[in-house]
């Protein structure tokens, strides 16, 4: 079986604040039907870099190719327009519209700013039910528990259609079994041929989920692998994971 075809692929990344390299000179890839990790410990760069891949930050130095074309200097609604959508650290809702409309308000965009025609009612429905949000879609995003606010969200991005899905911390605040759930869909999404690259300190999941693992530290890339390349690796072991076995 060939290996899946390279969605995304950042090349030598600098980005400086001032006196500081927030990342120095990365180089990652995500790969179709795929759940890729983006690790390290806070401050390591990692949305940095997210914000340099969707068009947020510019960076001083590297290249940014998507699907064979250099997007380094796109505005960041063309690389959404070319298939690429995001999730925040911070929930981005609109807390006083219920869960259905979060969602298909992104729809709306869509719908009002390319020129692909979509059935929004049709199109919510289906996101509803493949997230596992119906039993919620009537309620205010305000009334529901964070896990769940963070499904939201993703459901949300994939209302765009998207083949790349960038999520920053999406388990964070969910239950055990609501992470359990959220891996499942994750893996079908890839099932599917969606792209998924996911920063999350959220060990045993990113290691049970993703196929591939960059790693991240102090800005720098130490580490890509599999997650049992990533575990064994005595940098990843020093820097991060420590001595601690991640089931």
């Amino acid at each position: 079986m060939s290996a899946p075809d390279i969605l995304l692929e950042t090349t030598d990344v600098v980005v400086r604040f001032g006196g500081n390299t927030a990342v120095d000179h990365v180089g990652i890839d995500v790969r179709t039907g795929t759940v890729t990790g983006l690790i390290g410990p806070n401050g390591a760069g990692k949305t940095t870099l997210f914000n340099c891949i969707t068009g947020m930050q510019r960076p001083d130095a590297g290249k940014v190719v998507f699907d064979g074309q250099d997007i380094t200097r796109l505005a960041p609604g063309n690389r959404a327009r070319m298939g690429m959508a995001r999730t925040f650290q911070r929930l981005e809702l609109f807390l006083s519209l219920s869960v259905r409309d979060n969602i298909r308000v992104a729809g709306d965009i869509v719908r009002a700013n390319t020129s692909r025609k979509v059935d929004v009612e049709a199109e919510t429905d289906r996101v509803l039910e493949l997230t596992g949000l119906g039993d919620i879609a009537h309620l205010d995003v305000s009334d529901i528990p964070t896990g769940r606010a963070r499904v939201v969200e993703v459901a949300r991005a994939l209302m765009t259609q998207p083949r790349l899905l960038l999520l920053d911390e999406p388990a964070s605040g969910q239950t055990d079994q609501e992470t359990e759930r959220f891996a499942e869909l994750l893996r079908g999404l890839a099932d599917d041929g969606l792209a998924v690259c996911l920063v999350e300190h959220d060990l045993p999941l990113v290691m049970g989920l993703c196929s591939r693992i960059h790693v991240l530290d102090h800005g720098a890339l130490i580490a890509s692998g599999t997650p049992a390349e990533i575990q064994a690796s005595p940098a990843v072991i020093e820097a991060y994971i420590g001595t601690e076995v991640v089931a």
